[in-house]
């Protein structure tokens, strides 16, 4: 019953942390949504998630806060990034539209493009450290004898989310790709990513 019940309060637990729209979600939002290879940055933003929240349950969050140089260096590193690419959704936002007045779903990066952008967004976020490796991390220490059945919970729900998050996208993409959903979705994501990269930067 216990193990039953630390597994639930791992799932709520997390699924109150990712629900929250960062540029990890924002991201998979834009792929699902122009169906670019979106299964890869589900597995990526899903496994990553997986190994961060064990790395938490483990005590890696310990490490973190004990080098606070090597956070500073990933939050310049996650900012510069997050903020190039809000500039490159909104000059996508802004730039004349084809001349069916269409995004084509599949149009866009190679895959490998994708996943370095996935894997960028994902490991060069200073959020992901603090939410999966201190702060669920220190919630997990609260249940010493079943930890590793929160940390299953929370696993559960990040695979969870992102298939839904990337899923829904893909299926809404008719509406989504039309020229003023386009570039709304485009303008959302570069505000996002601004937002985030301005809360990242050291203070």
């Amino acid at each position: 019953m216990v193990a039953v019940t630390t597994y639930l309060a791992g799932l709520l637990f997390s699924f109150s942390l990712i629900v929250a729209i960062g540029a990890q979600n924002a991201y998979v939002l834009r792929q699902g949504a122009r169906r670019q290879h979106v299964k890869t940055v589900i597995a990526i933003c899903a496994a990553s998630d997986v190994v961060l929240i064990a790395a938490g349950v483990a005590g890696m969050g310990a490490v973190v806060r004990s080098d606070p140089a090597l956070l500073t260096v990933t939050r310049v590193l996650g900012a510069a990034l997050l903020l190039g690419y809000a500039v490159l959704a909104a000059r996508r936002a802004f730039r004349r539209l084809e001349p069916q007045g269409e995004a084509r779903a599949g149009d866009g990066h190679s895959r490998g493009r994708v996943i370095a952008a996935t894997l960028g967004f994902t490991w060069l976020n200073p959020a992901v450290y603090l939410d999966s490796l201190v702060l669920l991390g220190t919630v997990a220490s609260a249940h010493p004898a079943a930890r590793w059945w929160f940390g299953a919970g929370a696993a559960t729900a990040s695979v969870i989310w992102f298939i839904a998050l990337g899923g829904a996208a893909r299926v809404l993409a008719p509406l989504l790709l039309r020229p003023a959903a386009t570039r709304a979705l485009e303008l959302f994501v570069a505000v996002v990513m601004t937002v985030t990269a301005l809360r990242t930067l050291p203070v």
